[in-house]
């Protein structure tokens, strides 16, 4: 019997760092559970920029329209990168008409550049300000997946990839649909 106790007191010390050693491992693996991933401080960052900007990020639930072949529309949980419009007075807010392109291949693409489709199933959108729309559709990154005009705001559905200078760029190509109210 004595022999047998010397052999428990023996493993005691070695349970006790045993035990220890996996408290402090999971101590360090909840540090890192709860700390940000290197995409998420991206995300962050470049959402900081923007409110430094003027511009307002939300994520956004975009629902799709339906895609040529497809029997339903797709959702999207996307980020909005919303520009307040600052430059419309009360009768053009009333009588504003608001529109939504999306990157989509629909029915619906009529005078639109290849991949963009309507959001709704008339344009509402002629001549000078059409062309705008069309020349910044074409100058898009691919991850940004949709534009909406109201007269509150022009928004941006953006993924947000990229380097953080993407989102000057952006700011600095749809100027022109702020400028020209469109």
């Amino acid at each position: 019997m004595r022999g047998f106790q010397s052999d428990i007191s023996k493993g005691v010390p070695y349970m006790q760092w045993l035990i220890i050693v996996f408290i402090i491992a999971s101590l360090i693996g909840s540090m890192l559970w709860v700390m940000p991933s290197p995409r998420q401080r991206y995300q962050a960052d470049l959402r900081m920029r923007a409110r430094k900007m003027g511009i307002q990020v939300q994520l956004a639930r975009l629902e799709l329209p339906r895609a040529k072949g497809e029997t339903e529309g797709d959702i999207l949980n996307v980020p909005a990168y919303r520009i307040l419009r600052q430059n419309l007075d009360r009768n053009e807010k009333d009588s504003w008409y608001a529109w939504q392109v999306l990157r989509i291949e629909t029915l619906n693409q009529e005078a639109l550049p290849e991949g963009w489709s309507w959001r709704s199933e008339s344009m509402g959108l002629e001549g000078n300000a059409l062309a705008t729309l069309v020349e910044l559709l074409k100058q898009l990154p691919d991850d940004v997946v949709g534009i909406e005009s109201t007269p509150l705001h022009l928004t941006l559905y953006w993924l947000e990839r990229g380097e953080p200078e993407r989102l000057e760029q952006l700011y600095e190509l749809v100027q022109p649909l702020i400028e020209q109210k469109i």
